[in-house]
């Protein structure tokens, strides 16, 4: 008989996202603007959420010819302790993305170098890395981490006032198409996986641990519309 604990995968409430990424995603920021969000229980005990948006580059999908409402990017992956492997999380949190947004043909993540990862989580699944690419200098406002276009946009100054700097580090991009011919478009930017720097210490998904969630959001009776604002 095993002792795994029962993996749940359903839609999460706003409030629910919210908890995982303030209290178990190194970021400590919620992503802006409309997401797709897909929380995770493990024997009825809420242990976090992934988070699939539009992403703040509006080009993200022209270089696979696609439309910017055709790709999104996987900005969260917000995680307590728990047994079940990250990878089997996204891959069944991907399933649910494709239920939600049928139109989403690719799902691009980012593995940040600042942070130790190198991107074994995708690796595990199959996805497609495309290679590094240098990392874009980003602030903090208010609390919140965003990119300077991001903030420009927002604030017409790269540098809002009481804004944090932070150094740009570099990142692995992956790629995971949802349908075989964006498979087999993509396929030929594959490029061996990264291996781990042996000084990295910790996963990929990087948990801080924390207080569990309220009752409320533990309650897995409520079925929450993923596009609850």
């Amino acid at each position: 008989m095993s002792s795994r604990p029962e993996l749940k995968i359903d839609w999460a409430t706003y409030e629910a996202a919210k908890y995982a990424v303030t209290h178990w995603h190194y970021s400590r920021s919620m992503p802006a603007g409309k997401m797709v969000k897909v929380g995770a229980w493990e024997d009825s005990k809420y242990i976090g959420a992934v988070l699939f948006a539009y992403g703040a580059n509006q080009k993200i999908g022209s270089p696979y010819g696609l439309k910017q409402i055709e790709v999104c990017e996987l900005v969260r992956v917000a995680l307590t302790d728990h047994q079940t492997p990250v990878s089997r999380i996204i891959a069944l949190s991907l399933k649910y993305l494709k239920k939600q947004s049928p139109g989403i043909r690719l799902v691009v993540s980012y593995a940040d170098t600042g942070h130790g990862h190198h991107g074994g989580i995708y690796q595990a699944t199959n996805w497609i890395y495309e290679g590094y690419f240098d990392g874009e200098h980003s602030v903090i406002v208010n609390g919140r981490t965003m990119h300077r276009r991001q903030a420009y946009s927002l604030f017409g100054t790269t540098r809002p006032k009481g804004s944090v700097n932070v150094p740009a580090s570099g990142k692995h991009k992956y790629l995971m198409p949802l349908d075989d011919e964006m498979r087999k478009r993509i396929e030929p930017l594959r490029k061996p996986y990264p291996k781990r720097d042996k000084q990295a210490i910790g996963n990929d998904q990087l948990h801080s641990g924390g207080a569990a969630p309220t009752v409320t959001l533990q309650n897995n009776n409520e079925v929450p519309n993923a596009e609850n604002p």
